[in-house]
């Protein structure tokens, strides 16, 4: 049985669910998303709950069970209070800056690096070394963030790069004499 699937998922004040056929459409005050829902689950609405439950005893079912609660939950969570994640830049002369619809990060390379801002995300550099990603999908705020940070990943020796708040880096000692 699945520990997640067993619970409901609770629908805030502000937010409509809408459920037609397979697709799910949740709308809050930050913006609106819509999840088509395989046929190896149903999805029932009581009241301000979202119940998730298997159809039959497929192991396909009941895997996609946990999953679909939590994209759910995620779409819920996503149009009334958003997603963020935050980077911080080190290293000497590293920094960011929007310029329009581009963020503009000076990595150390003989280049500015231009990354264009997506549809739906909004990205603040409220410092040059510290950038913050807003957005109401979860799963784009994140790839943005992973798209970012992979333009100069951190290096373990001096711990230079674009890295995530709350990521610890690991390290290394250097060459010794």
């Amino acid at each position: 049985m699945s520990r997640i699937g067993k619970n409901p998922v609770e629908v805030p004040g502000g937010v409509n669910i809408e459920i037609v056929g397979r697709t799910i459409k949740a709308k809050g005050k930050l913006g609106e998303l819509s999840m088509d829902v395989t046929a190896d689950v149903e999805v029932t609405r009581e009241e301000n709950s979202l119940w998730v439950r298997p159809l039959g005893k497929a192991i396909q079912s009941r895997k996609m069970w946990g999953t679909t609660r939590s994209l759910l939950s995620n779409m819920v969570i996503g149009v009334s209070e958003g997603f963020s994640r935050n980077l911080v830049i080190v290293g000497v002369g590293y920094r960011a800056a929007v310029q329009g619809k581009d963020l503009v990060l000076q990595l150390g390379f003989s280049h500015e690096a231009r990354y264009s801002i997506p549809q739906g995300i909004s990205i603040e550099c409220p410092e040059q070394t510290r950038v913050s990603i807003k957005g109401v999908d979860k799963r784009q705020v994140g790839q943005v963030a992973s798209e970012i940070r992979s333009l100069r990943p951190p290096e373990p020796y001096k711990g230079k790069g674009v890295k995530y708040s709350d990521e610890y880096i690991l390290r290394k000692e250097g060459k010794k004499k």
